[in-house]
Parts: structure tokens; C-alpha cells; sequence
């Protein structure tokens, strides 16, 4: 698999942002792109489908909810009906018993039903995103690493529990960043194996990762890796701080970021520092948790904050430093992808080699 060029997806709740890296390339010249994501274009789609009143067949693959369950979930409240294949469901919850007490109907095949629109279901486009580059004479590139938020497949009890015992078990586990890149990744994550259906072979991450990756090719940011520092990621859904030194992840919080205020964002990181956030206050709050390791010292370092993120606003008054790699704060989760895949590679490849 050639490092030369990466295309790098990161695929957000609004929009997906797109990279393609090649070696040798000033950064700036390389081809970007924000586009809507496709569980955005879908809700969008659903919503025409409400003021025309017709059904709907979702067929697919397991993508990123958000937008279009909310908007199945209006259209289901005004009375139309929404069929979905067992694949297509797992975008809506992970047990088939729970999507049907919502109301929808899982089906086979397409129902024969008048009027009946039918939406695909996916994260990662590559046929149609080859399409689009085309005409630009832009081909895409063999080596791929796509970023979504993962919660890990949970049949049963919280679902806010279940995504932070993964993380806590990350951390009490050593805490190694590049160890959330993934060639293979754990069955549990439903969402980047679907992901490598679509896009075979590809590298994959979970987006607060893939934006932790990015602030650290921020110069500003990177030269207080050493002595650590706290990197938060303010997405539209979720919002995450990490203790992170040399590679590793110390302790962190994930929290809704519907939920959080400047105010309580300055505690959350402020208690973070001083090594007294549990989990307990977090999860109380509606949030994910917090978990931080035994190994972390207070007041050794992690006075510097660095904060990216679509709603990275909310930090504004607040003093830290909004890191934006190469200039372009919209693709950090993409920059830290590229920089993932390209460690994950160069060692795989030196591992051939060996």
C-alpha cells in the first residue's frame, strides 16, 4: 500500500471533509473539499419525502445517524411509513427490537407500495467523489483512511456507557495514540468495519482521535507534546479533552457538546489538569465520562490548551489556543489522519521488510 498519496475523509454529523495528500506537495496545494456528509443529503432527502408524503426504503450499509434519524423520526410522527433492511437498521439502533418499537418496519426487499423512495445508506463514496474529480483530471489514490464517530455496537444497556468503557479501557491500557488507527479494527466498531465494506482496505479512525492527530501538526501546539498538554476537539456532537504527552493519553472527558457552556468547558479542563474529574459528574451530567490514569501527576506540565473543532466557539472566551494545522482548522481530523496512516504504513511496511 503506497504512501505517496492518501485521501483522507473525516466524516462529521454536517459536513464531510476531504483531503488528498501526496508527498512532495506543499500542503496548501494539495486538493480539499467540505462537502455535506451523507447522512446530511439523506435527512435532507427525507424531508422532501414528509412534505410529499411518501414512504420511504432505506437499503445500505450501517452509516452515521444523526441528521436522517431525526428526520425519519419526524416522518414517522406525521404518519408515513419507513421501511429498512436489517443492514440499513443498524444506523438507526443497534438492536433490530428497538428500531421496530420506534416504528419502523425492517424488511427484506423493497416493499410494494405506491410512490416509495428509496435512499442508500452510507458514510464513504468513492465511486461518486472518483466522479466528481474526473473532469479535473484528479484520481484517487490506492491508500485511504476515513474518520466517523464510532460508539461501538451496544445490544444492550447505555449506549453513553458502553462508548466510554471502550475508551477507559484504551487508556488504562497503555493510552498509545496510534493505536486508535485502524487496519483491522475491533469487531465492536460496526460503523468503521462498514466503512472498510465501502472503501476496502482503508484505515480507519474515530473522529475525536483522527482531530487529536491533527492539533499536533500544529507547530504551536506540537512543542509542548513533551512536557503535555491538553488537546480538546469541540465537534458538533461531541466534545473531548485529553491529557496527552509523547504519544499517549493520559485521562480524559467526553461530554455532548449540545450541553456544554464556556463555563463548564473551563471546569471540565480545569478538573482534568488537576487530576479531581471523575466520571461519575460527567456521565451525571448527560455526558460520555471521564477517566484519568494513575500514571498522570498533577502540575508536571499540561498548562498549555490547544482546542479545534466545528464549535470551537464556544472556547472563545475562555483563553486557549485554537490550533489550525497548515492554515485550515476545517480539515484537522483530515491532517490527522494522513499523519496516522502514514505512521501506521511506514511501520507496517519496515515490519515487511524486517
Amino acid at each position: 500500500m503506497s504512501v505517496d498519496r492518501i485521501l483522507a475523509i473525516d466524516v462529521g454529523a454536517g459536513t464531510q471533509d476531504i483531503l488528498l495528500w501526496e508527498a512532495g506537495q506543499p500542503m496548501e496545494n494539495n486538493v480539499k473539499l467540505v462537502l455535506p456528509s451523507w447522512t446530511t443529503v439523506l435527512a435532507r432527502q427525507v424531508r422532501r419525502a414528509t412534505q410529499e408524503g411518501r414512504p420511504i426504503f432505506l437499503t445500505g450499509n450501517l452509516m452515521g445517524g444523526g441528521p436522517v434519524v431525526s428526520a425519519m423520526k419526524r416522518h414517522l410522527a406525521a404518519g408515513y411509513p419507513v421501511y429498512v433492511t436489517p443492514r440499513a437498521a443498524k444506523t438507526i439502533r443497534d438492536n433490530p427490537e428497538e428500531v421496530r418499537r420506534l416504528g419502523y418496519t425492517i424488511v427484506e426487499e423493497p416493499p410494494d407500495v405506491p410512490h416509495l423512495l428509496t435512499l442508500r445508506t452510507r458514510d464513504v463514496d468513492l465511486p461518486v467523489l472518483a466522479d466528481a474529480l474526473a473532469p479535473f483530471g484528479v484520481t484517487l489514490p490506492e491508500t485511504v483512511a476515513v474518520a466517523v464517530q464510532d460508539h461501538g455496537e451496544c445490544l444492550e444497556g447505555s449506549n453513553r456507557k458502553f462508548r466510554f468503557q471502550l475508551w477507559r479501557e484504551f487508556v488504562e491500557s497503555g493510552g498509545e495514540i496510534l493505536r486508535l488507527a485502524y487496519r483491522e479494527p475491533p469487531s465492536h466498531y460496526t460503523r468503521m468495519r462498514a466503512v472498510q465494506q465501502d472503501a476496502p482496505g482503508s484505515i480507519v479512525m474515530d473522529t475525536g482521535p483522527a482531530a487529536l492527530w491533527g492539533i499536533l501538526e500544529d507547530p504551536v501546539a506540537a512543542a509542548h507534546h513533551d512536557e503535555g498538554l491538553i488537546a480538546v476537539n469541540v465537534g458538533n456532537q461531541h466534545t473531548i479533552g485529553v491529557l496527552l504527552q509523547q504519544g499517549r493519553i493520559l485521562g480524559l472527558f467526553e461530554h455532548h457538546t449540545v450541553l456544554v457552556t464556556p463555563e463548564k468547558l473551563r471546569a471540565l479542563v480545569e478538573r482534568l489538569r488537576a487530576g479531581t474529574l471523575t466520571d461519575e459528574e460527567v456521565y451525571g451530567d448527560n455526558g460520555h465520562g471521564a477517566y484519568i490514569h494513575p500514571d498522570y501527576t498533577p502540575g508536571r506540565g499540561f498548562g498549555f490548551v490547544a482546542v479545534t473543532g466545528p464549535q470551537r466557539h464556544i472556547a472563545a472566551p475562555l483563553g486557549y489556543y485554537f490550533a489550525v494545522p497548515y492554515g485550515d482548522m476545517m480539515l484537522t481530523g483530515c491532517f490527522g489522519l494522513v499523519a496516522a496512516a502514514r505512521r501506521l504504513l511506514e511501520g507496517w511496511d519496515a515490519d515487511r521488510r524486517g
